[in-house]
């Protein structure tokens, strides 16, 4: 078995994917071309090569037919999938619409999508595609692009100005599959011979309030019932490590917090955060090696 290579946040940077993936072959080599690697999710926004960035994922598995490739789903991926209507359908007697409820307050201050069949989209579409009222970020010292997820630079990826409900045929087949197939997350079972424990993978993490089974069944199902699901999308509430991992020695691997944390047990590995700046970050198991596409090999 070879290695296992975890890749943070991605974020429409087409360059920054290219680059770190070369560095990645340069780095190790011959294992890794039977490599297991982990896209850690959010793949699109922010950056200007969405549709790019997924043309390059959708060819790996040709391109590298001895690597197991998995693909994440992360929040803005699943607000993407939520707009295109790709996400899992809903139990029978669950509307969509009740996923709103909660968070209706804010429909006008984040000028959530009102166009075609907005009837029946999930919460995240609608926020996804919308115009959020006042565009400065106060967190992050610079203004939104289009919606409260950054979201104009992938409809312009396609050809379409934002909020623009064209997408929804601008965007190929190819492509609305891959949406469509993302996993919620992976469970990597080890290797003892190369001394690599037990992994899991998903997107922003695991809340330590909750059973991990509950938590795990629920991402294996894409239960599209939640509003929010914090796996996805949390902060603080996910960025520890629930104790019973702890106990078991199984790492937690995510992405999604614009920061690199390396400890014994939890990673989170998203240096760029969407950030133009800033770099996509990649760390290989079991050595724990850091690869960046900023890393230079001359």
């Amino acid at each position: 078995m070879g290695v296992t290579i975890c890749i943070g946040d991605i974020h429409g940077y087409i360059h920054k994917l290219e680059r770190v993936w070369m560095n990645l072959e340069h780095e190790l080599r011959e294992s890794f071309d039977d490599s297991t690697v982990i896209f850690l999710g959010d793949y699109c926004d922010r950056g200007p090569d969405t549709a790019k960035v997924i043309d390059f994922l959708v060819s790996l598995p040709e391109r590298y037919p001895s690597q197991k490739h998995v693909f994440l789903c992360g929040n803005h991926d699943f607000a993407f999938a939520a707009f295109l209507r790709l996400l899992p359908p809903p139990p029978d007697g669950f509307s969509l619409f009740d996923t709103w409820k909660e968070y209706q307050k804010n429909e006008e201050r984040e000028g959530w999508w009102s166009g075609e069949g907005y009837e029946e989209m999930h919460i995240q579409g609608r926020r996804w595609a919308g115009n959020i009222r006042d565009r400065y970020n106060v967190k992050k010292g610079i203004d939104f692009k289009g919606s409260i997820y950054d979201a104009a630079p992938t409809f312009e990826s396609y050809g379409v100005p934002h909020g623009d409900g064209g997408l929804m045929k601008a965007v190929p087949e190819k492509h609305r599959k891959f949406l469509q197939d993302l996993v919620w997350e992976e469970v990597d079972t080890g290797d003892p011979e190369m001394s690599r424990t037990k992994l899991i993978a998903v997107h922003a993490g695991l809340e330590i309030t909750k059973s991990v089974e509950e938590q795990l069944k629920v991402l294996y199902e894409r239960d599209v019932t939640f509003p929010r699901v914090e796996a996805l999308s949390g902060r603080k509430n996910v960025w520890e490590i629930p104790i019973e991992l702890l106990e078991k020695r199984i790492i937690l691997v995510s992405g999604h917090h614009g920061t690199l944390h390396v400890d014994k047990h939890r990673l989170i590995i998203d240096e760029g955060g969407g950030l133009e700046h800033l770099p996509i970050a990649a760390l290989v198991f079991p050595s724990r090696i850091i690869v960046r596409d900023t890393d230079s090999h001359i």
